[in-house]
């Protein structure tokens, strides 16, 4: 018996030493290397961008910036506060996990799909884009202030999307850009962990007319090119975990060789004290 666990002893020690041991040369960055045939070692096709525009739904939240020439009708527009700055400082550098500074600032879409921008009053902007809502508040704006006398800005309010499941740090993120791959998505919540499902990733999109799970492949370069790259305002990305973590097996090798290990040692102990 003592013979045995010398040598699994001395074949787990090996392991550990060809496993463990990872020279300078693979972690150092810009080494001057010899026999180089240059910095890039593949490069794939193309894939084009496949987006769309966004249309406005319920409970978006936008940011409606109007300045004009006139001070007073500046102070009017300025009622609600939507200074992108002031958002940013609040944002602590453009993500945000729980408050969120825009719900604050700016203009969210009501349950009939309006929103109340003062002086101007009630605008039904549901199924329309950002462009498409900027036209119709200018039309409004012109009836106050003549052409050239005013600056005008409307955009979505940040992408606002939730990570669930097998994340390292799962939560409600906010990022202030207007697009977001969900490759961002995924780094801006902690990436995934070494048990999550990475060729069956869960994205749950909200539609106009209803909500839909869609099945991600994130192991397939060619999501790349597919609607599913970018992210959406209130996207839910869920990770399911692997068999393997349902099991309990180790996840790596050197975790397996310590279960196994811890196995037999158990089984030693019980056969020992069977005996005596």
């Amino acid at each position: 018996m003592k013979d045995f666990f010398k040598r699994l002893l001395i074949f787990f020690l090996i392991c550990g030493g060809l496993f463990s041991c990872v020279s300078n040369e693979k972690l150092i960055y810009m080494q001057n290397l010899e026999n180089s045939s240059g910095p890039l070692v593949e490069s794939s096709e193309k894939y084009p961008y496949l987006t769309e525009d966004y249309l406005l739904q319920i409970n978006d939240i936008v940011e409606i910036n109007i300045k004009t020439t006139d001070p007073d009708l500046n102070l009017i527009f300025s009622a609600v506060s939507n200074d992108p700055s002031n958002m940013a400082a609040q944002q602590g550098g453009g993500v945000q996990g729980s408050g969120d500074a825009f719900f604050m600032n700016g203009y969210t879409i009501d349950d009939r799909g309006i929103v109340e921008i003062p002086l101007i009053g009630e605008l039904k902007i549901t199924s329309l884009t950002t462009k498409e809502v900027k036209d119709l508040v200018e039309k409004e704006v012109l009836k106050y202030v003549n052409p050239g006398e005013y600056f005008l800005r409307v955009r979505l309010g940040g992408i606002r999307f939730s990570a669930l499941g097998e994340f390292n740090r799962s939560g409600k993120y906010t990022i202030l850009q207007n697009r977001v791959t969900i490759f961002e998505a995924i780094a801006f919540a902690g990436d995934l962990n070494r048990v999550a499902k990475r060729d069956e990733v869960l994205l749950v999109r909200q539609y106009p007319d209803g909500s839909q799970i869609h099945k991600i492949n994130l192991l397939d370069r060619k999501l790349l090119g597919s609607e599913f790259y970018f992210l959406k305002p209130n996207d839910m990305i869920y990770a399911e975990p692997m068999k393997v973590n349902e099991i309990g097996t180790g996840i790596t090798l050197i975790e397996t060789i310590t279960l196994i290990t811890s196995t037999i040692t158990a089984l030693a102990l019980i056969l020992t004290v069977i005996k005596n």
